[in-house]
Parts: C-alpha cells; sequence; structure tokens
C-alpha cells in the first residue's frame, strides 16, 4: 500500500514539474506538501480564531449581526475560491494572481493584478504585527510594541529561510493549539448561555436582528469581516512546491474556506449570545472579543483568548503570510517584473531566500510606519488589493477559457465567475472612501512603474507568454 502510495505521489510530482515546464520555467522550489498540508496552510494563514482579533468592528459595523456577516463574507469567497481553483489547475505555478492573469490575458493586466496582490500580502503582516505586538503589550507592558514586533519579524523570517518543511510543522503545531483555545471558549461560552441569570438565552439574533438590520451597515461590515478570508487565496502561491500542483491547490482552498467559515460563524455567534447588546465592551471595541470572554469564562478566558490572538496573529499566521509573499517576489523577480534577485534560490534549504530576507526588512520598516493608523485602516486597505486582484481574477476565467478557449462551459466559466465578480465587486463598492483612494494611488504607482519597464526597459518582453 506504501509503495502504491509513493509511486502515486512520484507520477503526481512528475506531472506537476512537466506541467511548470511547459509555461517556460524551471523547477527550483522543493516538491514536499500534500493536500492535507496545504489545507492546513489555508486554516492557518485564516486563523481559526481571526474574529477574536477584530470582533468590536464586526459587532458594531453590522449593528450587533457578526455571525451574519461571516455567513455572507464564506458565500462571496467561495465563488472566488473556485475560480482560484480554475487557474491554479490552468497554470501551476507561484505567482498566484499576477501568474494566472499574465498567461491568461496579457502581461500588462497580469502585472497590474500582482501589483494589486502585493498590496495586500505587504499589509497583511503588517496588521497581523500590530494587532499581536499590541496584545502582548498590554500583559508585558515593559516591552514596548515594536520590540514585541522585532520579535515576530525576527523568529518568522527565520522560520522561511528553513524551508517550506520548517514552516509545514510550525503550522501543524499551530492549528491544534488554535483549535484548544477555541474549543475552551466555545465549551464554556455555550454553558454560561445555558445556566447563567443573566443569560438571553439561545437565538438567532447574531445572525439576524430585524430592529437593526441595514443591508448597508452589513456588507460594511462585511468589507472589514472578509479580511479573515484572505488566505485562502495564498494557498496558490505554494503551487510549485505541491505534490500536486494541478488539483491539490483548488482543492485544499475550498476546504479550508467552507472549514474555516464554519468556525467563524460558531465562535461569533457564541460571542453574539453571551452579549447581544454589546454593552460589555462598548467603551473598549479593541479588545470586545477578550471581553465578552471574560463575562463567561473569567479573567482567565480573556487572558487566554488575548494571548492566542497574539501568538496566532504575530507568529502563525503573520508566517505563512510572508510565506505566500515571497513566492510573489520569486515569480515576478523570475519573470524579471521585480528585481531578479527576488528569484534567488538558496541550494540547501531550497527557498526563495533574499525574497525571504526581503519581506522581513519591509515588514518591520512597514510596522514602525503604519503601527499608529491601528488595524481597522490597515484591514480596509488589505481589503482593497485582495477585492480588486479578486474582481480581476473572475474576468480572467471568462476571458481565458470561454472567450478565447471558447470551452463551451457556461457554467464553470462563465455564470459561477459572473457571480463572483457582482458579489466581489459590491463588497468593493462598500469599502469606505479613504481606503479606494489610497488603494487607486498604489495602483497609479504600479502604472508608472509598468510603464518604465515595458517602454523604457522592455522587461516584459523576455516573458515566455
Amino acid at each position: 500500500m506504501a509503495e502504491k502510495q509513493n509511486s502515486k505521489e512520484r507520477a503526481e510530482v512528475a506531472a506537476s514539474d512537466e506541467a511548470l515546464e511547459s509555461m517556460g520555467y524551471k523547477q527550483e522550489l522543493k516538491r514536499a506538501l500534500s493536500v492535507k498540508d496545504m489545507i492546513v496552510y489555508g486554516l492557518i494563514f485564516m486563523v481559526p480564531i481571526a474574529p477574536f482579533g477584530i470582533y468590536g468592528g464586526v459587532f458594531d459595523g453590522s449593528g450587533g449581526m457578526p455571525a451574519l456577516v461571516y455567513l455572507i463574507g464564506m458565500v462571496a469567497m467561495i465563488f472566488t475560491a473556485l475560480t482560484y481553483g480554475v487557474l491554479s489547475r490552468e497554470f501551476p505555478m507561484a505567482g498566484s494572481v499576477y501568474g494566472y492573469v499574465t498567461h491568461g490575458v496579457a502581461k500588462g493586466a497580469g502585472f497590474m493584478a500582482g501589483w494589486a496582490i502585493l498590496m495586500d500580502y505587504l499589509l497583511i503582516p503588517t496588521m497581523l504585527y500590530v494587532v499581536a505586538a499590541g496584545a502582548m503589550n498590554g500583559m508585558v507592558p515593559g516591552i514596548p510594541v515594536w520590540a514585541w514586533s522585532v520579535i515576530f519579524i525576527v523568529i518568522n523570517t527565520f522560520v522561511n529561510f528553513l524551508g517550506i518543511e520548517a514552516t509545514k510543522i510550525v503550522n501543524i503545531v499551530a492549528l491544534v493549539l488554535e483549535l484548544i483555545v477555541l474549543a475552551i471558549f466555545v465549551v464554556v461560552g455555550v454553558w454560561w448561555v445555558a445556566s447563567s441569570p443573566d443569560s438571553h438565552g439561545f437565538t438567532l439574533q447574531p445572525f439576524y436582528n430585524p430592529s437593526t438590520f441595514n443591508i448597508s451597515l452589513v456588507m460594511g461590515a462585511v468589507s472589514l469581516g472578509v479580511l479573515s478570508f484572505l488566505g485562502f487565496d495564498g494557498i496558490s502561491t505554494l503551487s510549485e512546491e505541491a505534490e500536486d500542483a494541478q488539483k491539490g491547490p483548488s482543492r485544499a482552498m475550498v476546504v479550508s474556506l467552507l472549514v474555516v467559515g464554519v468556525l467563524f460563524m460558531l465562535q461569533t455567534y457564541v460571542a453574539g449570545l453571551i452579549s447581544p447588546d454589546g454593552k460589555v465592551f462598548a467603551n473598549d471595541p479593541d479588545n470586545a472579543f477578550y471581553l465578552v470572554s471574560q463575562v463567561a469564562g473569567g479573567k482567565g478566558l480573556y487572558v487566554m483568548s488575548a494571548l492566542a490572538t497574539a501568538i496566532s496573529w504575530g507568529f502563525f499566521n503573520a508566517l505563512v503570510a510572508q510565506t505566500a509573499l515571497t513566492r510573489i517576489l520569486f515569480a515576478m523577480g523570475r519573470d524579471r517584473m521585480l528585481p531578479k534577485a527576488l528569484c534567488a534560490v538558496h541550494p540547501k534549504t531550497k527557498t526563495p531566500y533574499i525574497a525571504v530576507l526581503f519581506v522581513g526588512v519591509v515588514s518591520l520598516v512597514l510596522v514602525l510606519i503604519f503601527d499608529q493608523l491601528g488595524t481597522e485602516a490597515i484591514g480596509k486597505l488589505v481589503n482593497f488589493g485582495a477585492l480588486t486582484s479578486f474582481a480581476v481574477l473572475h474576468l480572467t476565467v471568462i476571458w481565458h477559457f470561454y472567450i478565447k478557449k471558447k470551452t463551451g462551459d457556461w457554467l464553470n466559466h462563465l455564470v459561477l465567475p459572473i457571480i463572483g465578480f457582482v458579489i466581489i465587486a459590491y463588497v468593493w463598492i462598500s469599502l469606505d472612501p479613504a481606503s479606494k483612494t489610497l488603494g487607486l494611488s498604489w495602483l497609479a504607482v504600479g502604472l508608472v512603474y509598468y510603464l518604465i519597464l515595458h517602454f523604457a526597459l522592455k522587461r516584459d518582453t523576455q516573458l515566455n507568454v
């Protein structure tokens, strides 16, 4: 049985290498990830306890219906996950959005899509470090926020440098720990709701409250809550390290998204039952979830929830976010869209080590710059980059398959991408004006940079497209 399994894995690796070479690229990274490994990666990237850190903003923004926000967010993202799956099977490469649009539409469009997703991946670690460092500073005031950020960044950069297998081990440990914390909160919370005289009992209010429901407000909250789902797409950046690059990433993206969506709804539903009016955290929305935890489980549950958020966001989530960013930089450097040094692969660890070190330095600089903005402001900027690139992906499927290749598959290559595009566009419109202004400014800078590459340096003419 074991020999048969090994034979299957070798065949998958060989087919994946052949598919990559057919696009004009040489296999350089180490193929060491199974579908299970990528599901774990996706779960850690999305963080099973992600709502802990932004619960106050989601609750207030939705009129006390946090579970509804995550239900809508999951439905919205499932269409995008299916689109990612279609493109990852067609183009099994590490560049994710950049590679898909480059090979599916055109070089310039691919660069701009990659530039948009870079905004997402550059700022995700920044936001995570700010949240984690703030939580740790609250528990250990003697160590300043910036010092905690440095500690997190140095450790994650080192683990990423060691290679994808080291990251895989850390991810498994992280997932187990996060699920234990989540299980404790849910069990204690349900017991409190069922037995406390202060409880309002089990209701559907966290999903629907007719007295506060407003679709515009809810969608505004979705634009923040959807941040928790960003990460399933990071699986696509691991295609060149997947044993089965053509089927593995697509399966892992859908499974991880569905699993984490259920977990998000479960924890926000229980939290919404414990404090349905939000009075517990009215004066301290940044620590909303921890204060709700304290109601159900005392100071011990408060500390455990805050510590779990700090470690999960500052170490585990930021680790996989940096991993995804380095793979995009690797792909864009390989195509000379960014400095070529970013695609340098270490001979022993088989990692794009220059990109890893570069991301560590950039993360440190961004943390120091954005520390005063707050997580909600950074999160909306992250969402601009992600939502913009997601919208382009849906259009890419329609163009590449239905129009260019004339597949005739109207469901997968036309209807589903259109539905996904409309949903993403609606959430994009719900972003606040400041986020759109800054995001469009980022795209304008990228456009100028690309025009210089195209007309002055002729870099994009070297792509194998």
